[in-house]
């Protein structure tokens, strides 16, 4: 498949070629130049095998890759995965079912992705036969890092960069970072918040000068963040599969429509609904989950993008964000493709923090979506009764999509069959959720997940009592507009 960017001129390039670049050269996103369709009984019959079956077929529609090697890919990606199922899908109530996304070896559902990610780039090195190696550049608020540093980790022809905001992360997440291990691979801290650091991270892929110390040391960019377009499609083969295995189950009837409600933050995860839904999937609404920091819900409800708010720190830090990336792709559609729009919107944004969009497509967006938040205090109260309730122990952002789902049933009184997406391990973010569920405050994140353990008869995941152990391997810290000087000395350390 072709693909193009949201702010050039119709220029198409290889699907392939777009994994290697990240991101397109006028600073836009390459997009799909179309959205293939799929088979619902051919999904439902993969679906009641093996998920890294159908996680290929989607795959093969949009990369021109043969697929006995998309096959090989998608095998090797899952097979470190703890449930066998690698996406379970657990019915807690008569309507509601929870997508399990957090079974890879970084317990968050960016796994899905970047286990897959690293795969296609070799493999488009070798279709390409490009002669530079790839430098990853990726900012991260909080599970992309470990996701991607676990997924590139000593991958040939590849080295990766991760910056995180230093006091924006869990205590879970920031040790996963840094006491990893690997050659090719370095960890920074950035004196800011997420948004600080992703914009710094575009302005990096877009300084030639650095492009040209990239050259001559024998690299080029690419991203692990779902900016890259070989990050966002193997996210929609989850929407696609959990459609197809309650079909293939029973559960619904062919055609039925589900909706799916997704814990948000860069918008990429529920993005991928949203090409799925374009391709075909029979999905209701795609509700977007917020937590205080509520730029998207207030964009869905007033077709007013504002940047210009207060920066929230919360308890679901990988969603503490008020700049959305993956959103440029879904105005790009709601623009009617028209590149020029979509240009004066992110300049808008650039330049002003801010853009509006017409009434139109306010309208357009409203029929697709359904937007809301919820503070501290809810999203507390929705693990503590999502416990009591069913038994069923969910992370600080998982919680988040589970007290909006419960305000959009509310709201709308939609008793339709509705998918929450869960996105991390709750041991990720110990001590949060022992406060939620029993009140209690330990200071001490591996005492707090002995706590919970004790208190949910639930198991700690060894990814996680195993960090007390490691030695911490990346200690850098650089402002905010002082990313350049880590890449260089990652660079030059690369080359000794």
């Amino acid at each position: 498949m072709q693909v193009m960017s949201t702010r050039g001129n119709g220029e198409k390039i290889p699907a392939t070629m777009a994994v290697l670049k990240g991101i397109a050269a006028d600073g836009g996103l390459f997009v799909p130049e179309t959205f293939p369709q799929i088979d619902l009984d051919e999904m439902a019959g993969y679906a009641a095998h093996e998920y890294d079956i159908l996680a290929a077929k989607v795959l093969g529609l949009f990369f021109d890759i043969p697929e006995d090697t998309l096959g090989t890919v998608t095998q090797q990606a899952y097979a470190s995965f703890d449930d066998t199922r690698v996406v379970p899908l657990k019915q807690i109530s008569d309507r509601e079912y929870v997508m399990e996304l957090s079974h890879g070896p970084t317990l968050a559902f960016k796994d899905m992705a970047l286990q897959v990610l690293p795969r296609l780039i070799r493999v488009g090195l070798d279709i390409h036969h490009q002669q530079e190696n790839v430098l990853i550049l990726t900012a991260t608020s909080g599970d992309t890092g470990k996701a991607a540093l676990e997924g590139f980790k000593d991958v040939p022809r590849t080295a990766i960069l991760v910056f995180y905001p230093a006091d924006g992360v869990a205590t879970m997440q920031r040790l996963q970072m840094v006491t990893q291990e690997g050659a090719n691979l370095s960890v920074c801290g950035v004196k800011g918040n997420f948004d600080d650091a992703q914009t710094g991270v575009k302005e990096l892929f877009a300084n030639d000068d650095l492009k040209q110390l990239l050259k001559e040391a024998g690299y080029t960019f690419s991203s692990a963040n779902s900016i890259n377009i070989g990050r966002l499609i193997p996210q929609v083969a989850y929407y696609v599969y959990a459609y197809a295995k309650l079909m293939a189950d029973g559960k619904i009837e062919k055609g039925q429509k589900v909706n799916f409600v997704v814990p948000t933050g860069n918008f990429g995860n529920i993005l991928a609904a949203y090409y799925a839904k374009r391709m075909g999937l029979p999905v209701g609404k795609l509700v977007c989950a917020s937590n205080h920091n509520n730029v998207l819900t207030d964009f869905f409800q007033q077709g007013k993008y504002d940047a210009n708010r207060t920066f929230h720190k919360t308890m679901s830090p990988s969603m503490d964000i008020l700049i959305s990336s993956n959103l440029e792709r879904l105005l790009y559609e709601i623009a009617g493709r028209d590149e020029a729009v979509v240009t004066q919107w992110m300049d808008s944004l650039k330049d002003n923090g801010m853009y509006e969009i017409p009434q139109r497509a306010k309208q357009q967006l409203s029929e697709l979506f359904y937007a809301d938040f919820c503070d501290e205090a809810e999203t507390a109260e929705a693990i503590r009764s999502t416990f009591e309730q069913y038994g069923y122990l969910i992370d600080t952002h998982t919680a988040v999509a589970q007290c909006v789902y419960e305000k959009y049933k509310q709201a709308t009184g939609d008793d339709a069959v509705s998918v929450v997406v869960s996105t991390a391990n709750p041991y990720k973010f110990t001590q949060d959720v022992l406060r939620c569920v029993t009140g209690e405050t330990e200071p001490d994140a591996f005492a707090a997940a002995e706590k919970l353990s004790q208190a949910t008869d639930t198991q700690i995941p060894p990814q996680i009592s195993e960090l007390c152990e490691k030695p911490v391997m990346h200690d850098g810290c650089v402002g905010k507009d002082d990313l350049i000087t880590a890449v260089r000395a990652f660079l030059r350390r690369m080359g000794d």
